[in-house]
């Protein structure tokens, strides 16, 4: 992006923030639906950026072409996913999973932190892209928490993973934007800065579940989950930061089986359970016997995992998966204000074969094919009457979430393009002192990713704003770095797009506004605590 003469005033930074006001206005005060709230949201950019940026029908054209393209990306995780979850709810998985997990522990603490927490960590060490959210919700639906914190607790849980998750995408797209003097350094001060949503993402989700009696009873759990899960990426970043966290989130995934022998983990605390509001307070009626074993219900997640680190992993098939690449060319544009985007040809292309959607597609084919064989269709069908079919339905939960994703999307490259974004965070550059700068940078990540739901797309974004600002106030970039990546982290928490996500399966499209008024709170707090520690890393 080239910058040439874009004004820098309250009337201007005013008129860049209201699209974004009136997006969280409509989604949290008036609780609008995503699929509503999306498309008005996106003419008032049009709006602000046609009548105070200088954009002309060309850069509008070019900013929403790129984003229906970069909402593609997403939409093939969105329809894979609910294809997995009817697949396997089909053929009564879900039922036998809720009773498997039952007998695994009857701790239903733990049972919500293992799938919400650890599980989710885990899902976007290896596939990301809102994975984790789409399988885990359906997940918390089993254990029988309710719909709304079934969304919110992987959005929570998940989040810290983002930036060294997905075989650490976003480092890599990120190093390709700005140069990083120090690497080691860097990628040290960014994993422990991410250490920060990670602990607090396991004691938050046990307050959201029993308050700080939950809190305290979970406290060596969370405590030993997070030593895993934050000293071993730090550990690891010594050797490669490109396995930090998905070494790191195999590993704490070992530690379930062990904690859950523990008899604090194992039985039920009853005291505990009454304190929750989180939980169903309807019990589901059980049927004589599961249709299938406890590891049967959990094949889909098997293969999905097996898939994903087999294509990513093993190297003969990373390097075929990524020979193939599908992308679109988009012209020069420039506004009025001499804010340009170079031509792209390809823009943002993507390898279909080492996509998460297809990794869901392929585990969905195989699943279908294993269950089929074992008769677990025929015999779910016979128990229940209103089976509709794996593709039955499937239309009316994922078009509300596909229209919100674009809206979403389109909106972020229309405020980027005219110069709306570029205008928030100089705005908030050039009137701040450099610790008090270095006290907010965070929170310019996390606006990037509420906006692109995308810890890489708010890296790409704002890195390169980042780093000239730390150049110019002489204060470090690799704690800057760290701080943007951490928000960009923090801010998929509070993304609409990967709420759209986790409300698509859980049930629920069109409450996205229930899901992100509570989160909301806990990425404020994060990021607030993100900040003094970004101070810390720049003092000493």
């Amino acid at each position: 992006m080239t910058v040439n003469e874009l004004p820098l005033n309250i009337t201007f930074w005013l008129s860049a923030m209201a699209p974004i006001i009136i997006l969280l206005l409509l989604l949290i005060m008036l609780r609008w639906g995503s699929a509503a709230a999306a498309p008005v949201a996106v003419g008032a950019a049009v709006v602000v950026a046609l009548a105070m940026f200088r954009s002309s029908g060309e850069v509008l054209a070019v900013a929403a072409g790129k984003g229906v393209w970069d909402a593609v990306f997403i939409l093939y995780i969105i329809w894979p996913a609910l294809l997995l979850y009817r697949t396997a709810d089909n053929a009564g998985a879900f039922d036998s999973l809720s009773r498997g997990i039952e007998r695994f522990s009857r701790n239903k603490l733990f049972l919500i932190l293992a799938f919400g927490w650890i599980f989710a960590s885990f899902l976007q060490g290896v596939a990301g892209f809102g994975t984790p959210i789409a399988v885990v919700a359906p997940l918390m639906l089993a254990i029988g928490v309710r719909p709304i914190y079934a969304v919110v607790i992987p959005l929570i849980g998940h989040a810290w993973a983002n930036m060294f998750g997905t075989i650490a995408v976003s480092w890599i797209a990120t190093q390709q934007v700005v140069q990083i003097e120090n690497e080691l350094k860097t990628a040290l001060e960014t994993a422990a800065l991410l250490w920060i949503p990670n602990i607090t993402a396991g004691f938050s989700i046990a307050w959201i579940y029993g308050r700080m009696s939950a809190a305290a009873r979970s406290a060596p759990m969370v405590l030993i989950i997070s030593l895993v899960h934050g000293g071993l990426q730090i550990l690891l970043m010594f050797w490669t930061p490109v396995l930090s966290n998905f070494l790191a989130g195999t590993a704490a995934m070992a530690c379930l089986y062990p904690l859950s022998r523990l008899k604090r983990y194992s039985e039920e605390d009853p005291d505990l359970r009454e304190l929750s509001t989180i939980l169903s307070d309807q019990e589901k009626v059980q049927e004589a016997r599961p249709v299938m074993g406890f590891i049967d219900s959990l094949v889909p997640y098997a293969i999905l995992t097996v898939v994903s680190v087999s294509i990513l992993l093993v190297p003969v098939l990373k390097e075929f998966g990524e020979r193939y690449s599908v992308g679109f060319p988009f012209p020069q544009v420039e506004t009025g204000y001499g804010v340009g985007q170079e031509a792209k040809t390809p823009y943002s292309p993507f390898t279909p074969l080492t996509h998460p959607g297809t990794f869901l597609i392929i585990s969905s084919v195989l699943t279908w094919l294993y269950y089929l064989y074992r008769g677990f269709y025929r015999e779910w069908a016979e128990r229940k009457d209103d089976i509709s079919g794996i593709f039955g339905g499937m239309a009316s939960a994922a078009i509300p979430s596909s229209v919100a994703v674009i809206g979403f999307l389109t909106m972020s490259k229309i405020m980027d393009h005219s110069g709306q974004v570029i205008t928030l965070a100089e705005g908030v550059a050039v009137t701040t002192p450099p610790l008090v700068y270095s006290y907010f940078a965070n929170f310019i990540g996390v606006l990037g990713a509420f906006m692109t739901s995308s810890n890489t797309a708010s890296n790409v974004l704002f890195m390169p704003l980042q780093m000239r600002v730390a150049e110019l106030e002489t204060l470090s970039e690799s704690a800057i770095f760290a701080a943007q990546s951490t928000g960009g982290a923090i801010g998929n928490a509070v993304a609409p797009a990967n709420a759209v996500l986790g409300t698509g399966t859980a049930g629920i499209p069109g409450r996205e506004g229930e899901v992100l008024k509570k989160t909301f709170p806990w990425a404020i707090a994060v990021s607030l605590l993100t900040g003094a520690a970004t101070i810390a890393l720049i003092i000493f």
